[in-house]
Order: C-alpha cells, then structure tokens, then sequence
C-alpha cells in the first residue's frame, strides 16, 4: 500500500466508509431568510446612502411626477418601457423619450442621454442594492449607459437580502437573460489605486421610492 493509499484508508476509516461506497446523497440547499427589520425602508435608504446614492421618497404614484422634475431639469432622459413608471406618468414629463422597441434607436438614445429612468424589480435593504432583471421592458442600456440612473420603484419591493431574494427568485436564469445586482455608483480603483466613479456605468444614482396603498 502507498502512502497515498494509507492516507486515504484513514480517512475513510475515521468517517466509517468503505472503499468504492458511494456518497450519501446531500440535502438539498436551504436559504436562511433572516426576518425582515420592520423599517426596511430605512435601512435600505442608509445603506443606499452610505455607498454615495441618493433617495427620494414619496407618498403614492401620483407625487412622482412631482418630486423629480427639479433633476431632470435641463437634462435629456431616457426611461425605460416600464409599466410602473408609464402608471407613474414618467413617459409624459418633458424631456423624457421612452417606448422604444428597435435596440439601435435605444442605443443612440441612451448614447446621447444624461440620465437613464428605470423601475427596479427589487431592492436588498442590507446591502442597499438594486436589483434589476433584463428584459423587454427593462433594458440594460438605461440602467448602465447614461451617466446618471434613476430607479423608480414602490417600497414593498424592498426585501432583507440576498439570501430573501433567492428564495422569490429560486431560478433567475428561467426568468430572464441578465440578473444585474447594483450596489451604488459604479467605481473603480484599478489605477494607482485611485477611487473613479462612473468608469464602467454611472457615477451617479438615485433611489425613487414610491410608498404603497397611498
């Protein structure tokens, strides 16, 4: 018997196996979904905040409309083909293109835009982070093209974490082509270890919070 031979008949030996036996099968993978803290909206808004992003919060869709016509002031904004934001009335306000379906019109319109308006299909109040799902209503290039991103989404989306968010959405890959976790603006340190914000996505981002039942 080799060295390796008698490593391995000891580790058998200590965990009772037998040579060739198969392995038991494993259980299957549980998630721990930690209880929600009752002010999730809050926490998501710290650790929003804490990461450099910007809340706004309102009291139901219709003060939407209302509350961010001072950001997008003077600025070209593209959004996305959300039923949310169209029920929001943010397709309607000045300066905002919306309804595209052809990808290169998309394209050159988030190309040329200063702020991208989305819904988020989630958010993960521990890590501040935003959760968006691609697809024809949602596409990428408004969320990571425009230099400034602007979610809009109601505040029952928010979950606890990563962990909640996996037992909603088990099978991502089944719903959509491209799960994207945002968490603050985009930045990097590759060079000479110096903080840059907006390198490879926006460098700026905002949270719209729209309470519900309101």
């Amino acid at each position: 018997m080799t060295s390796r031979e008698s490593m391995l008949e000891s580790i058998r030996t200590a965990l009772g196996r037998t040579a060739g036996q198969a392995p038991d099968a494993l259980d299957a993978p549980r998630l721990r979904v930690p209880p929600a803290k009752p002010p999730a909206i809050e926490l998501f808004a710290s650790n929003f905040e804490r990461l450099g992003g910007r809340t706004i919060r309102v009291s139901g869709q219709g003060q939407v409309v209302d509350a961010i016509p001072a950001l997008l002031e003077g600025r070209r904004a593209v959004a996305s083909n959300s039923q949310f934001l169209r029920e929001c009335g943010v397709a309607d306000l000045k300066h905002v293109e919306s309804g595209f379906t052809d990808r290169e019109q998309l394209r050159a319109a988030c190309a040329a835009a200063d702020i991208g308006i989305t819904s988020a299909d989630y958010a993960l109040a521990d890590t501040g982070t935003l959760v968006m799902l691609a697809s024809p209503q949602e596409a990428r290039l408004v969320s990571l093209l425009p230099p400034i991103h602007v979610a809009i989404f109601p505040s029952g989306r928010i979950l606890s974490g990563l962990d909640e968010l996996l037992s909603v959405l088990p099978n991502p890959a089944g719903e959509t082509s491209s799960m994207v976790l945002i968490t603050g603006p985009s930045r990097t340190a590759d060079i000479e270890q110096i903080l840059v914000r907006g390198v490879h996505g926006p460098g700026e981002i905002w949270s719209v919070m729209v309470s519900e039942g309101q």
